[in-house]
Formats: C-alpha cells, structure tokens, sequence
C-alpha cells in the first residue's frame, strides 16, 4: 500500500516535470523571430518578410504543437510586441505573410492565458 503511495506521487512529479519542460523558452522564440529583424525595422524585403523570416516563423508554427507551447510563444511574443511597439503591426503580420496560423493573434490585447484549441486553429490574419 506504502509503495503504491509512493508511485502515484513518483508518477505525478515525473509528469508535473515533463510540462514543465515542454513549455517553449523565450530565447528559442527571440531567436527564431530575429531573422525577421530587417522586415520589423524597415519593412524590408519591401512588402514582404522574405525567405529566412518566413522559414523562422513556420518554425514557430511547429514549436506551438500543444496549449502549452502555444501559450509560451504567444507569451514571448507579446513581450516583443510590447517592446518594439512602434514595429507591432510588422511582427503580427508575419504568420499572415508566410502563410501560417499559429493559434492565436498577435495583438496587445490578445490573452495567452486563454485556452486555445489545436483543433480550433484558424487563419486568423
């Protein structure tokens, strides 16, 4: 019965951690969206991102594979967002210009906190 106890709670730990670890961290993000870094100061390649920007956000789009990891990205990029807000409107164009959805829209006022469906995913730019 003791052992049985401390299954179940070994159990629990071993799964707490693997959520843990399947959230996306930030610098994965900023990385990725860095090869983006001449469309969101200039807005060039003029209009549109261009290959490398386009290859870093379908990355994104891989990375948000659960509702965790969607939140975790939309989470940094909202902080981006925030930081670079006179270039916003470039960063939540870049799904729509490469053709990807990743669950949610880029906005200040979007709710990372908000359940966002796999199944549910649209285009949404």
């Amino acid at each position: 019965m003791g052992g049985d106890r401390i299954m179940i709670g070994v159990l629990m730990l071993l799964s707490w951690a693997t959520s843990i670890a399947a959230a996306v961290d930030c610098t994965t993000v900023t990385g990725l969206i860095s090869a983006c870094s001449t469309f969101i100061t200039y807005g060039s390649p003029d209009p549109y991102p261009g290959l490398p920007c386009c290859d870093a956000v379908t990355n994104l789009n891989l990375i948000v594979d659960s509702t965790d990891n969607r939140r975790s990205v939309c989470g940094c990029l909202m902080g981006l967002i925030t930081t670079y807000n006179p270039n916003s409107t470039a960063i939540a164009t870049l799904p729509g210009f490469c053709g990807v959805t990743l669950g949610f829209t880029i906005d200040p006022n979007t709710d990372c906190n908000l359940y966002i469906s796999q199944s549910l995913r649209q285009k949404w730019f």
